[in-house]
């Protein structure tokens, strides 16, 4: 489908390629007829508040504070597993693997499908080279190493999620695009060829490879330029194989929704959920560590021990007021109290969920230590583990930093 704004003026000259193009004509059309489009925007399946709820004059010193701004970031070097080329080449023996490339960039083999959720390979998430938000470890695997891939998949238009030089890199494998309605504009305005992109409304599917991509409901928000006209949907993701189906949640706000989508879609042999990058100040729009979890045994029909959660959306950029590992170690500490199982790779690292990856706290000697020390954490199920929660001995052992 086409359809975006073409430069119209002199200063829409100016405006920077990252910004993207707003969507227009046919495709316009299409999101006007969308039931999540209302009033001249999209909406979420309940009320959001997309803006600080406190004070900007409240919320900025907080950012900025000196003793808090140490701990965004980590003390020492990320340990990014050493993964390569031939690494990848080898197929899953279960069918299913995952390699988490970190922030919420997951590469998912599923039933010898390859989708690629929400890359960023750029050394910034921003539309500039010289500012914003920097990488706080190397990209693990470089782009042109990951292998063949089938699809390509974003969740919605924020720069953290759809990297414009990622895009174009990508472009010229020949790689299909799966995206949420809307998106669309923005990836032919950086050359992806129309036929190459299928955009879908939340409920549609589209098949791929032998895989069923499924774009499902959130609760976010879109915009990439100084007007966010919200005529780009945001989406999370089901992507179901013959024999294993997988989630990404991309970014959303906690809501009732995910247990719809697990009774409809699931049960899921592994979610991606966004557990960083939240705050006190949008809390409708991204989840904490406890909210994850939460969301994670929804989709999974109320049971905890059903599949295994990645957490996603943390550890690559420094977007909020949290510590660096704070949603690591509360994504532990809900996994713990809830009887869930989890899998909390180094960047770059494969796992199979059916054959396992023991928990290792590989966070903790790279941070900055907290008052007091860390937290005794305990037993925790592990990639691995049975559904009833008891693994094999050696996939169940927390691994002490």
């Amino acid at each position: 489908m086409t359809g975006s704004r073409p430069i119209s003026s002199p200063l829409d000259a100016l405006r920077p390629a990252a910004f993207g193009a707003d969507p227009s004509g046919e495709r316009m059309a299409r999101i006007r007829r969308s039931p999540n489009f209302a009033d001249g925007a999209f909406v979420n399946p309940e009320g959001t508040r997309r803006t600080p709820s406190g004070s900007m004059l409240t919320y900025l010193p907080t950012y900025f504070r000196k003793e808090e701004r140490v701990r965004r970031a980590p003390a020492h070097a990320v340990p990014v597993h050493p993964t390569t080329v031939a690494d990848l080449a080898v197929p899953a023996a279960s069918g299913l693997r995952l390699t988490w490339m970190g922030h919420s960039s997951v590469l998912a083999e599923i039933d010898g499908g390859r989708v690629l959720f929400d890359p960023v390979w750029s050394e910034r998430c921003s539309p500039f080279a010289f500012a914003g938000p920097r990488r706080l470890h190397p990209v693990p695997v470089p782009l042109a190493e990951t292998g063949r891939l089938d699809a390509v998949v974003i969740s919605h238009d924020h720069y953290d999620h759809l990297d414009m030089p990622t895009v174009r890199a990508l472009a010229r494998t020949g790689t299909a695009f799966v995206v949420p309605l809307g998106v669309g504009a923005h990836l032919e305005h950086w050359g992806v060829p129309a036929d190459r992109v299928t955009e879908l409304d939340w409920h549609e599917s589209t098949e791929i490879a032998g895989l069923t991509l499924t774009a499902t409901p959130a609760r976010h928000f879109c915009g990439r330029a100084l007007r966010n006209t919200q005529h780009t949907l945001w989406a999370s993701w089901v992507v179901a194989g013959p024999r294993h189906r997988v989630y990404h949640s991309g970014d959303t706000g906690y809501f009732p929704g995910f247990a719809a989508i697990g009774e409809q879609y699931g049960p899921f042999d592994a979610t991606m959920i966004q557990i960083g990058a939240y705050s006190k100040f949008w809390p409708d729009i991204h989840m904490t560590p406890d909210e994850g979890m939460r969301a994670h045994v929804d989709l999974q029909g109320g049971r905890p021990g059903e599949g295994v959660m990645l957490p996603i959306h943390w550890g690559t950029f420094n977007l909020a007021p949290h510590s660096w590992e704070e949603p690591a170690e509360g994504t532990v500490a809900a996994a713990r109290r809830m009887g869930a199982r989890i899998a909390a790779p180094r960047p770059g690292q494969p796992f199979e969920p059916e054959t396992g990856l023991p928990l290792e706290l590989w966070w903790r000697p790279v941070a900055v230590s907290p008052e007091g020390g860390w937290e005794p954490v305990g037993h925790v199920p592990t990639a691995g583990a049975t559904a009833g929660g008891a693994g094999d001995g050696a996939d169940d052992v927390v691994l002490q930093a």
